[in-house]
Parts: structure tokens; C-alpha cells; sequence
């Protein structure tokens, strides 16, 4: 198997992906940006996570579009023996098994951690699952929201009676950023010892370390916060207010920035109020804060609040549309977008640049989401696979 990026940091490892949706493609994928070789197995006509939310003429999706970068596809009937051999031969030449399928089916394919270890050793094999693989939930298949619901985010981020789902799939992407660290870590740690071990995340693991200040701050008051929205509780004002033309986002923390609103807004009383002394003594007071605050941006334009909150050296933004934010000067001033192609796409797509920037040793982009199987017939011929082996077990049994 060829490595088709010979200068990133992770040129020469070689990646299975069997991931699901985000957690485990993602992952993958931040691999692949850093140059290793990641090969997405799929089955015939391509996994149903190509498909979500379709932004593509052929039905391919912009989650997709952006985790299947850097890969090459292989499509496998894994129902058939000839397929299941064919897993077997490509994680034999692997260093790393990305994997996000229930546990059970694992097993069924003999590509469960212990099955694998027996047999190489040094593999790496990444599992991220819903729950966790002990306790009384392992096992329960799960999507991004269930972290958000069981950790209390979904509870506080809304308002009493509404709990509220956030629109980004932070949980998932979450995991994957915390599998593919892990995954480095175990990279490393095969370099000292020479052998593979098991990296696990969960969805339900991420959501609780994401909102773990919150969880330890119920605990210490013995009693749960009552949601209030966009409104933060443990400072003020953190809030969304209305404007003249939109809204805009505002955050004050610490006594210095807080002092200077208040002067911004001609409550000087405020600076020598010692009820509104320090981030939580103000949190305490968000009510009075924030509509006081938005009196005052309601009677002005989105631009005039930004330019007033920028003189103060207050943090404020404007809360952007989708298509705001792609249209937004800084995005394309600071490279925030990599613009890719997709054969069924009159145009491109704009996938997010890589996370991080290293100076020695930069992540890149270098292919295209792949199509379904795209590489299938090249991936195998390295594997030394004949044509009539390639066609059993790359088609589906009739």
C-alpha cells in the first residue's frame, strides 16, 4: 500500500477506517490531513453516512464532503467470506483500525481488539462508541445528541420547560479530535515499546468533559442552575441582544472590561456597586445587567454596537447566518476555507481548513472525498488481489 503524501508528520502509517457519520471518520481524517494513508471501507454503492443532509447532485453530503478527505475508498461485500478476507489482508498492513460500529459487529467480522491483538500486536485499534464499553448503558448505539441530553447541556443551554439541542454536532466532533489524540499518543507510545493497544472514546465521555465545570458547580450548590437561553449565569452580561439590523453577541468577564461597559453605557453607579463586584457576584444580577444592556443596543445598528464594544475592548460579534459566516471577509482573509471538488459538483465545496496549524510540519489537503469504491481495484491490486479476486470481493452476492 502506497502512501500518497511522502512529507506530513504521519507519512508511512497506514489507516483502516471503519467509521460511522463523524466520531470515527473524523478521526481518520485528521490522520489523513497529517499524511498518513486512510482507506474508508464501505460497502457496495458506499455507506449509508455518505447520504445525510445531501449537498451533492449525487445525493453525497456535506458532512461526508468533509471527513472523507484525504481518503481513498475500497467498497466490500462483508457478508461474503471473500470481503471479510479482504478486511482482514488490508488491517493486516495497517497500523491503526478506526472503527465507530456497535461492539457486537466487531466481533462478527473478527476485528474486535482482541481478536486483532492476538493476531498483530503492534495495531493500533480506535473504537468510539455512545456509552462506553462498561456499565449498564455499554452496548446502546447512540448519535451526538445523546451526550448532549444525559450530561445536562441540553438542560441548561434552554429555558425552563425546553431543553434545548445545540445545532452543531459538537459531541461527535469532540470524540473524534480526542480518539485521533489518543490514537497519536498510542503512536508514540508503539515507538517506545513496539506494541498496539486500544484507544476508546464515547460520545457520553466528551458531553461530560465538555460541561464538567457546570456539573461540579451543581454539585458544590446542591442544587441545579434554573436554564435562562443564550443568557450565561456565571457572569453578566453574556448574552445574544437585539440590535436595529440583527443581533449580537456580548461577553464581559472580569471586573476591568465590566467597569469599562459601564462607563461605555453611563452607568457609572455600577463601578462602585459592590453587589456587582467580581463574575459571579454579577451573574447573580444578569437580569438587571442584560436588559439594561440591550436597551442600549436595540436603539443602534449591529455595526454601531461592534465599533462601540471594539473601542471599549469588549468582546462582541455579530451572530452570522450560515451563509454570513462564509461570506465574512475574515474567512477568506485568514484561509479559514479550503474550496474542493466533487465529480458530481458544478462547482466546490468549502471544507474547513485544518484545526491547527504546525509550522514544520502543516496538515494538508490533498484529495477529494472519495467517490463510492473509487480506489477499490487499486487499494486490492497492492494487496497482491487478482481481477477475479477484486470482482468476489468487491460485488454484492446476487
Amino acid at each position: 500500500m502506497t502512501n500518497s503524501c511522502d512529507s506530513g508528520v504521519l507519512s508511512g502509517i497506514r489507516v483502516v477506517d471503519m467509521g460511522r457519520f463523524i466520531a470515527g471518520p473524523y478521526c481518520a481524517t485528521l490522520l489523513a490531513d497529517l499524511g498518513a494513508d486512510v482507506v474508508r471501507v464501505e460497502r457496495p454503492g458506499g455507506g449509508e453516512d455518505r447520504y445525510v443532509v445531501p449537498v451533492a447532485p449525487s445525493g453525497e453530503g456535506g458532512s461526508f464532503l468533509q471527513t472523507g478527505r484525504n481518503k481513498r475508498s475500497v467498497c466490500l461485500d462483508l457478508s461474503s467470506d471473500c470481503g471479510k478476507e479482504a478486511l482482514h489482508a488490508l488491517i493486516a498492513k495497517a497500523d491503526v483500525l478506526v472503527a465507530n460500529l456497535p461492539a457486537r459487529q466487531l466481533q462478527k467480522l473478527g476485528v474486535d481488539y482482541d481478536t486483532l491483538s492476538a493476531l498483530y500486536p503492534a495495531l493500533i485499534v480506535t473504537t468510539a462508541s455512545a456509552y462506553g464499553e462498561t456499565g449498564p448503558l455499554a452496548g446502546k448505539t447512540g448519535f451526538d445528541g445523546i451526550g448532549q441530553a444525559m450530561s445536562g447541556a441540553a438542560f441548561l443551554s434552554g429555558k425552563p420547560g425546553a431543553p434545548v439541542r445545540w445545532a452543531a454536532t459538537y459531541v461527535d466532533f469532540g470524540t473524534a479530535i480526542a480518539c485521533a489524540f489518543g490514537t497519536m499518543a498510542a503512536l508514540r507510545h508503539r515507538d517506545k515499546t513496539g506494541l498496539g493497544q486500544h484507544v476508546q472514546g464515547s460520545l457520553l465521555r466528551t458531553a461530560l468533559t465538555f460541561f464538567n465545570s457546570n456539573l461540579m458547580e451543581s454539585y458544590a450548590r446542591g442544587k441545579d442552575r434554573t436554564p435562562s437561553g443564550n443568557r450565561g449565569q456565571q457572569m453578566a452580561p453574556s448574552d445574544i441582544f437585539a440590535a436595529l439590523d440583527g443581533h449580537v453577541l456580548i461577553q464581559v468577564l472580569g471586573d476591568d472590561q465590566f467597569h469599562r461597559l459601564a462607563k461605555l453605557l453611563g452607568r457609572h453607579d455600577w463601578i462602585h456597586d459592590a453587589t456587582l463586584l467580581g463574575d459571579a457576584a454579577r451573574g447573580e444580577n444578569a437580569e438587571m445587567i442584560c436588559e439594561a444592556v440591550s436597551l442600549w443596543t436595540v436603539t443602534r445598528s449591529c455595526e454601531e454596537v461592534l465599533n462601540a464594544m471594539t473601542i471599549a475592548r469588549i468582546t462582541a460579534e455579530r451572530v452570522l447566518t450560515p451563509l454570513e459566516a462564509l461570506a465574512h471577509p475574515h474567512m477568506a482573509a485568514a484561509c479559514l476555507f479550503q474550496h474542493m471538488s466533487y465529480p458530481s459538483m458544478p462547482g466546490t465545496a468549502p471544507v474547513v481548513a485544518p484545526q491547527v496549524e504546525l509550522s514544520r510540519s502543516p496538515a494538508s489537503y490533498r484529495l477529494r472525498a472519495p467517490t463510492p469504491g473509487e480506489h477499490t481495484h487499486e487499494i486490492l491490486a497492492e494487496l497482491g488481489y487478482s481481477e477475479m479476486q477484486i470482482e468476489k470481493a468487491s460485488r454484492p452476492r446476487r
